[in-house]
């Protein structure tokens, strides 16, 4: 699949610009464990699948926890293996635990998934039947140090 200049696949279905972090945060584990499902790997073939799966670039800080959190739970095992050259390697094996969690949550996480987009779905419709288009949604607001002063000024106005 071509990819942008994020390496992010580019098709219909995925956005070239990157997930929203409390996206990603909220679906991380359950993908983690889809990954796992596939057979036992170690970190970074973990970051590259979910890369592959469109899932942007998941960094070390933020994946090392979770499987640290998801070895505490028992959904999966750790064991070290001899690197092809290099040093060895974590892999991690998903348990019979693991694979209830992924499907209790991944059922979960797909009912929540179409609830969300038949909510966002009958939005757009309301707005296309009225003949207008759908609003494009609050702006990401700028970060503390770029901020303008019209920018702060309106933050101010906002509050009550």
């Amino acid at each position: 699949m071509p990819t942008d200049a994020t390496t992010r696949p580019v098709s219909p279905t995925v956005p070239v610009e990157p997930w929203p972090g409390e996206w990603l945060r909220g679906a991380l584990e359950v993908c983690v464990l889809a990954v796992l499902d596939e057979g036992p790997t170690y970190g970074y073939a973990i970051t590259t699948r979910l890369e592959e799966l469109g899932l942007g670039n998941v960094k070390g800080g933020t994946l090392y926890p979770l499987l640290a959190r998801l070895e505490e739970s028992g959904a999966v095992t750790v064991e070290w293996r001899p690197g092809d050259g290099g040093p060895g390697r974590k892999y991690f094996t998903l348990t019979d635990r693991g694979r209830t969690a992924l499907a209790t949550r991944g059922t979960a996480w797909t009912r929540f998934a179409a609830t969300t987009a038949a909510v966002v779905t009958d939005a757009a419709a309301r707005h296309a039947t009225a003949g207008r288009a759908a609003p494009a949604g609050p702006a990401e607001p700028a970060p503390v140090g770029l901020r303008t002063s019209a920018t702060t000024t309106r933050s101010r106005e906002r509050r009550p």
